[in-house]
């Protein structure tokens, strides 16, 4: 048992860092019942989380099934500095105000994924706000400004003579920091987190706290595009607050190929069920899109409700696979004798601007009354008009 159980926690992990502590944790737990303590922090520096973060969050729900108790931590005092990971300039610093509110939102969110029942959630400015003064130069004198460069991002910065904050070399240390004081058993992050997460273990040592934590690292999910790493800022994710019929619809849109991934990823299927499912795959007996729109009803009914998923596959069928159209749209109106066809596209929000609506109309992605139109000089006069953007953006406008 303790081996299936292994290979799951195994299951699309870009690297575990003392296997075989976390063998003996879940050993432990069916044995003896001893429970252990898994990490993972969140900088609340923005209001909601996307199917990336959901990542790390499915393995520690996992890892809840087998005796661990969740810390889930965030960072309310670190989002004031700022995680550098990654980043080529130093962060704006976020007011309290924001932080709380975003804290807020990170709080009703994870419980979609995890048990909150065996989940302690944490604050990291319980135990640095008291740091002190003393405390802080004590945390820095554990590390060195050479080593400190060893990472990519600050090496980069660093050849490219843009500046580096002190601050932002307390980051790593202060997060290292955070696993002494939570004296956790396991943390998790992302790959791009491993020196932050590295920290945690040399810090455990150098402030002997009795036990030295393991590491599960996840790979970084890949976004609707299929190239770049999900994110807010590249327009290439799905929020976990999303409906049910954009989540479904979103994730019929990503690549058979990258279909996979995200069942390795992000589905609660055992791994004996997702090789099933590629099998039939690949020996016909299953269609592709079958697949994917499975993978995507398991996603909307995730965070919204089995009704609702139900619900937005019959929608997506209804408009998409029989040409009709939804049922839910948006509706506008204006007071006008008529309106320029780029300026009813902005007012319906169906671009993010005039020059994005010329856009739309020269690459042949916008129908009125599901007619295609090429000329961007167009004007609407009184009337009821459903406009279109691509296969999925749709709005009714009135002009009056």
């Amino acid at each position: 048992m303790i081996a299936k159980i292994m290979s799951e926690i195994k299951r699309g992990t870009a690297e575990i860092i003392d296997y075989e502590r976390i063998e003996n944790l879940i050993k432990n737990y069916y044995e003896k019942g001893e429970r252990f303590y898994i990490k993972a922090g969140f900088d609340p520096t923005a209001p909601d989380l996307h199917l990336g973060h959901t990542v790390v969050l499915n393995k520690m729900r996992l890892l809840q099934e087998h005796g661990g108790i969740v810390q889930f931590l965030i960072g309310d005092f670190t989002a004031k500095i700022g995680d550098p990971t990654g980043k080529s300039v130093t962060r704006k610093i976020l007011s309290d105000e924001v932080i709380a509110q975003n804290a807020k939102t990170y709080k009703e969110q994870v419980f979609k994924i995890l048990d909150e029942s065996k989940t302690e959630v944490m604050f990291n400015s319980a135990w640095l706000n008291t740091l002190g003064a003393d405390g802080l130069i004590a945390l820095a004198s554990t590390f060195n400004v050479a080593r400190m460069l060893e990472r990519d991002d600050f090496t980069k910065r660093y050849k490219a003579e843009t500046p580096i904050a002190i601050s932002e070399f307390l980051y790593p240390l202060l997060q290292g920091y955070d696993s002494v004081a939570m004296k956790c058993d396991i943390e998790m992050g992302g790959t791009d987190q491993k020196f932050n997460l590295l920290m945690g273990r040399t810090l455990g040592r150098t402030y002997n706290i009795g036990k030295e934590q393991a590491i599960i690292m996840m790979p970084l999910l890949v976004g609707l595009d299929g190239v770049n790493k999900m994110s807010k800022s590249l327009g290439n994710y799905i929020g976990v607050t999303e409906s049910a019929n954009d989540i479904f619809g979103k994730t019929l849109s990503i690549s058979d190929e990258l279909m996979w991934v995200w069942y390795e990823l992000l589905s609660s299927l055992s791994n004996d069920e997702i090789e099933k499912l590629k099998r039939d795959v690949e020996n016909g007996t299953l269609h592709p899109k079958v697949a994917k729109e499975n993978l995507a009803l398991e996603l909307a009914a995730r965070f919204n409700t089995q009704e609702a998923a139900l619900a937005a596959r019959d929608e997506f069928n209804r408009v998409h696979a029989k040409g009709q159209l939804p049922s839910d749209m948006a509706k506008f109106e204006i007071e006008a004798g008529d309106i320029w066809i780029v300026e009813a596209l902005s007012l319906c929000k169906l671009a993010g601007s005039n020059s994005d609506a010329r856009r739309h109309i020269k690459a042949n992605a916008v129908s009125v009354d599901q007619v295609k139109i090429s000329d961007d000089q167009l004007r609407l006069s009184k009337g009821e008009y459903v406009l279109q953007v691509g296969k999925k953006a749709y709005a009714r406008l009135e002009v009056k």
